[in-house]
């Protein structure tokens, strides 16, 4: 079967995008990566930028931050990172901070008790993906924190700030040194990243 020219698929994926299919085809991620490449087929973009959001919780007690050892996940498993999940369809980033600190620490929490304390926009050069990871702290929760979801997070432990785990998330860390710094954004993974 001979293949397409490139200005051909290009115009097809124009075509796709304006039909009501988009939103769906593009929500998949295999098949939003498959069809990247398009985005650069003519001058105009033809896909539209997607990134994936982070969310995670800073819970912090006398100096000392609450991390899970992640396990089970086939990302960074064995490294120490926030209690932490990405942001689903439909939902505010409030809203999905307050239901993944339900479903990873079991603790009730309110949209208004939560603290933007720091963005950090990730970009990982070898897939060329970025994400947006947002870090909020919380003003009071209600609940002891354990772990909710076992097959995720082997250990929680509380860290003292000035003595972080080695083997913590790169952008977790980074985070964790900007909040004390005062810094709300930061980048991490990208040719001028701070």
């Amino acid at each position: 079967m001979p293949t397409k020219p490139a200005a051909w698929l290009a115009t097809e994926a124009h075509a796709l995008q304006r039909s009501r299919l988009w939103e769906a085809v593009s929500s998949l991620p295999a098949l939003s990566a498959l069809l990247r490449p398009l985005r650069h087929a003519g001058t105009e973009n033809l896909l539209p930028y997607r990134s994936v959001i982070g969310l995670h919780l800073v819970l912090v007690q006398e100096d000392r931050v609450l991390l899970g050892l992640r396990a089970g996940t086939a990302w960074c498993d064995g490294w120490w990172h926030v209690p932490a999940g990405h942001l689903e369809e439909g939902e505010s980033f409030l809203t999905g901070m307050v239901r993944e600190a339900r479903e990873e620490l079991g603790i009730a929490l309110a949209e208004e008790d939560l603290v933007l304390a720091h963005t950090v926009h990730d970009h990982d050069p070898k897939t060329r993906e970025s994400r947006l990871q947002i870090f909020f702290t919380a003003t009071q929760y209600a609940g002891r924190p354990y772990v909710a979801e076992p097959d995720k997070c082997a250990e929680l432990r509380w860290w003292s700030l000035s003595a972080l785990p080695e083997k913590l998330v790169r952008y977790t860390r980074q985070a964790l040194v900007c909040i004390q710094r005062g810094q709300s954004a930061s980048t991490v993974g990208w040719p001028d990243a701070c």
